[in-house]
């Protein structure tokens, strides 16, 4: 079952200069604050910044769905002509992600939380 997109990562040059642009923008300070990853929880949203170096596959901004079966849901998009980007891997904590390219070029993250 989909959840709907909550996590949208940004692949960025700098770390330290697209931190200020976004705390500006979204008014608010990260609540993750590493070399690899900055993030930030606004109104229910997650939002991160990622070194473009550490980012391969991204090209801009990249959506993540949030689904209760991570193996089911991207057995269903290669299922219906998507491409995997990154394999399913657990990015700590239990918190599992893969992505794919949908048939249109498009990135799609899918995203299982942990429990």
């Amino acid at each position: 079952m989909s959840k709907g997109i909550q996590t949208i990562l940004f692949p960025v040059d700098d770390m330290q200069r697209a931190k200020a642009q976004f705390n500006k923008l979204l008014d608010a300070e990260p609540i993750a604050d590493a070399p690899y990853y900055i993030g930030y929880k606004v109104a229910g949203q997650d939002i991160g910044l990622v070194p473009k170096a550490n980012a391969k596959h991204m090209t801009g901004p990249l959506p993540y769905v949030h689904v209760d079966d991570i193996k089911a849901s991207l057995a269903v998009l290669l299922e219906a002509g998507a491409q995997t980007l990154e394999e399913v891997k657990d990015v700590g904590g239990g918190r599992l992600v893969a992505s794919v390219r949908d048939c249109d070029g498009n990135p799609i993250g899918i995203l299982q939380d942990a429990g």
